[in-house]
Formats: C-alpha cells, structure tokens, sequence
C-alpha cells in the first residue's frame, strides 16, 4: 500500500502528475523492480587487499598457536579427526592446513529456503540481503514512549508484519517471549509463532540440545515429513557456539550437534564486544571473530561434511567511557563491512549484524545510526545483514512500527548496493541529442525518462517527497503516526494460514502451544 493510499484527499492537481504517481504505486514485476533480494555488493571496501592478507595471517595465527578453551569432548573427538590438536592446557588448536583445507572443502553453493520458494536466498559471492534478529527483551511502545516486556505474541505479529516487507528478506527471531516461563516451551512456542507468521527464511536458537529434537519433529510436521525438510530446509539455527573470547560454549555445542543431525543450516555465531571481550582494535575484533568462526566451520565440517553453516561473524562495539554497547556507531558499521568483506575473501556465505541503533524510539539518531551501518555492510557485500530491522535501544528493544520505517530505508541502501550501471544506453548520448538538437530542451516527457523511472528510481512507501505546500494540503502527515497506523492496519486484518488448521490442531495436541488460537484469527 502506498502513502498515498492512507493519506488525506489532497487538492487536485494535474492529471499526468496523479497518473505517473499512480504507475509508481502499481506493483512492479521482479524483472522490473530497481531493487531485489540478493544485489551484488563489494564496491565498499574498508580493508585494503594488503590488510585483507594481514588479518587472514593473523587468524592463522590465533588458531594454530592460542587455539580456543573449553572444547567439550565430542568437539575434540570431531576435530582432533581433521587434525586439531587438543593440548595439555587445555586448549584446542588448529593447524593452519587444516583450517584451509576445510576453507577449501566448505559448502558454498547452498540455499536458505523459505517455505514459499519465492523467498529463498542463496548467499553466495557478494550478493546481499537483510533481515531480523536479536533477543531483545522489551518491545517499544512508540504510542506511549515506553518500553514493556516482549510477548510470544509480539513475535507472531513481528513475523507476519515482515511476511508483507519486500525489503526484510528473511525472518530471526528477534525477541524473547518473557511470558513463556519454561525454557523448552519457550523455544518451541517461538518456532511456531515464527512458522505461523511468514514463509519467509526463519532463524531461531534453542537453549539446550534436550529440547532439539522436539523442535525438528515440529519442522517436518509443518514441512509435511522428515524428507521433505531435507530437501528445502526453511528453518536455521543461530548458534553462539563460542564465548569470546576463544572459548566453546558446551551448551550451545551440543545444540549445534544436534541441529547439523536434524538437517538444519547453522549460523555460526561469534558475538565478542571489543573492549570487553573482544581486542578494543576494531581490527583486532575482526581477527578474534574470524578465527573463532573458522575454528566452527572445522567443527561442523568433521561432524558432517559439507554441512551448510554461516560464517557468523558479529563483533559488537563497547562505549568505552561506560562499557555499554553501542550497536548505532560509526565503529559497528566499520566492524561488521570488515567482517563482510573476511567471509568474501573465503568466498564463504557470511552473516553479519547491522542497524541495531542506540536510538530508544525511531526518531532522528535511529535514522543516521541505521542508513550508515545499512549502507556499509550492503556495499561490502555481506551475505546476510541480521538485526537490520525494528531493533532499537543497542538490542534492548524491538518495536514494530520500525519494521516499516526500516523497510524503506532498507530498499535506500538496496539502491546503493545496486550501484551505476554504466553503458551505451545509460550514458546517454543519443537521448541528449533527442533533447538539446531536435527536442524541447528537457527531458520529462522522453522515452529513456518514462522507461527508467521504474526500473531505475526506488520510491520509498512511507516517506514522503511532497513539497512543503503539498505537505501542509495533506495534512501535515508525520511519518512514526503513519507506521502506527500501518502496523494497526496489518495487524487487525491480516492473519495467515501458513500453518494450516489440521497442522495446527496436530502440534497443539502434542506440544504446549501459548499462542491462542485468538490471537491468530481461529
């Protein structure tokens, strides 16, 4: 739906003017559309090819001679089987032949699926796209100026929110549900609460391994059998399998076993926060998350061969004066570009987080801290941007109406991502002699103009480009009370059925399932 769709009747202008406004709103075919999921990146590139080589040296180096602690026996067992050596201190190191011979062997030409082949992603080389994520444990009340707990039901509304998002391309779970008490419930009832709203990609993570294999059976129920989630896998485990700095968590490894058994991709989560559990050099944060990524990949590699796993590199920034985070500066943006521009000189599918703003409200901050960070990671060419939507409050807070209002900053940064494409056509010569020769001296009405208005200009759905009178004529429309508007809209009329009635009846019979049937339009 279009702004003009929801604003006030405005005074009438010309009837060209309304006609090209209305064409802009039309739906456009993909082959059409200005931008898309999966745009190549890489013309941004914040390490030289020199630096590039240095921080690769230094991972090496980390890896084979510091190596990472608290491996738990079945992840030695695995490595030691690739040749990791597991030393007396207690430490697990990794050859540098091993860690490039796995690099060289790793699955690179996977998908992500989503349950609607539409929206499957295929993060290979430089292509880019943006989702959700995070676990914050507040939503924001923009309507109020407040934040309040997070509710299962706040992830249903988020996922379907995001179903109708061109620019979100896929869906992680990005709160907690604090009203589900019991820890296994609460990772069941968020799988269905994701699976309920979007057949969009989905990400999602699991407290402990015990609770996996309950989750698995709820994905090949919806999936309709075992074989045929295999086949097209719409669902990925976000896996922090280590704690930085250089150390596995036991717990999550075991999930992460788990996960790689059932058939699900796993993201392999590195989330160090430089200056605290990370180097305080922002170079220094790319070679500690590299390596403990790349040591992950040996991992699942020697569990399964081949395993589709995400090179989740995603070092957070300390404020240094309080120690808080801060996922809004100028020095995440840089971080995650670096690591975007690491997972590309691998040629490895790699992940990254970027947008997750300081800013408590979609406001100004919000709007700098995240076109920035956005425009960065794109035009690095990282794979998979998490946390890109509706995360406010340094990952404290997620709010919906942002969802919106991301949404169209999003295709912005998409735009740059495409970049100029130059050529015989797009240079423009003859349309100039068309103009300036034998023409009226513009160029509005000319066919190279009514041809690439659509295929080369993005227009935004909820900011408005209208002149000051125009914006006074329609009532001085502020563009926060729009998204509210527009999240009341979805919400109060749009009620999927991507869990059928039948699936739906099966899995509350057999598992615990909070979310009323209410809730859900049934």
């Amino acid at each position: 739906m279009s702004i003009t769709e929801e604003a006030p009747v405005r005074v009438a202008r010309s009837g060209g003017r309304n006609a090209r406004r209305n064409l802009r709103a039309a739906p456009l075919a993909d082959d059409v559309r200005p931008i898309r999921a999966g745009l190549e990146g890489t013309t941004y590139k914040p390490l030289s090819e020199a630096d590039v080589e240095k921080v690769h040296g230094a991972v090496l180096d980390v890896l084979e001679n510091i190596g990472l602690s608290q491996a738990t026996p079945t992840c030695i067992e695995a490595c030691e089987s690739l040749g990791a050596i597991y030393g007396e201190d207690g430490r697990l190191r990794f050859p540098r032949d091993v860690v490039m011979g796995v690099v060289a062997s790793a699955n690179r030409d996977f998908a992500l699926h989503g349950r609607d082949p539409k929206h499957d992603m295929h993060p290979q080389g430089s292509k880019v796209h943006f989702g959700t994520a995070g676990a914050a444990v507040h939503v924001v009340d923009v309507e109020k100026n407040e934040y309040r707990e997070s509710y299962l039901r706040d992830i249903y509304d988020a996922a379907r929110i995001v179903e109708g998002l061109d620019n979100i391309h896929f869906f992680q779970r990005p709160m907690v549900a604090r009203d589900v008490v019991d820890p296994k419930e609460m990772d069941l009832n968020t799988l269905f609460a994701c699976l309920s709203g979007t057949t969009k990609h989905i990400g999602t993570s699991f407290t402990l391994a015990d609770y996996v294999p309950d989750a698995l059976q709820m994905m090949y129920r919806v999936a309709g059998g075992e074989e045929a989630f295999r086949a097209r896998p719409f669902v990925s485990n976000s896996n922090c399998f280590v704690v930085p700095p250089l150390r596995f968590a036991a717990d999550a490894c075991d999930v992460l076993e788990e996960c790689v058994k059932g058939g699900m991709p796993v993201l392999l989560l590195s989330a160090g926060q430089a200056g605290a559990t990370a180097p305080a050099a922002i170079a220094g944060a790319v070679v500690q998350a590299v390596a403990e990524v790349l040591a992950g990949l040996v991992y699942v590699n020697a569990l399964a061969p081949g395993h589709p796993a995400i090179f989740g590199t995603w070092p957070f920034v300390s404020d240094l004066r309080t120690g808080a985070m801060s996922g809004g500066s100028g020095e995440q943006a840089l971080l995650t570009a670096a690591c975007g521009q690491m997972a590309n000189f691998y040629n490895l599918p790699g992940g990254s987080a970027a947008g997750m703003c300081d800013a408590k409200m979609p406001d100004i901050q919000a709007g700098w801290e995240k076109g920035i960070a956005y425009v960065l990671a794109g035009m690095a060419g990282t794979n998979l941007v998490y946390e890109a939507a509706g995360m406010h409050g340094s990952l404290m807070g997620f709010c919906l109406e942002s969802l919106f209002l991301d949404n169209d900053a999003l295709g912005q940064a998409q735009r740059c991502v495409r970049g100029i494409e130059v050529n015989d056509q797009t240079l423009s010569i003859e349309a100039m002699r068309d103009v300036c020769v034998d023409g009226p001296g513009h160029y509005l009405g000319h066919g190279q103009t009514l041809e690439l208005m659509q295929r080369e200009y993005l227009y935004p759905d909820l900011a408005n480009r209208f002149s000051p009178k125009e914006w006074v004529e329609l009532g001085k429309p502020d563009i926060v009370q729009m998204a509210i508007e527009r999240k009341k809209k979805v919400l109060a009329e749009f009620f999927p059925d991507h869990v059928d009635e039948e699936t739906d009846a099966a899995l509350r019979e057999e598992f615990v399932i909070h979310l009323a049937r209410e809730h859900m339009g049934r």
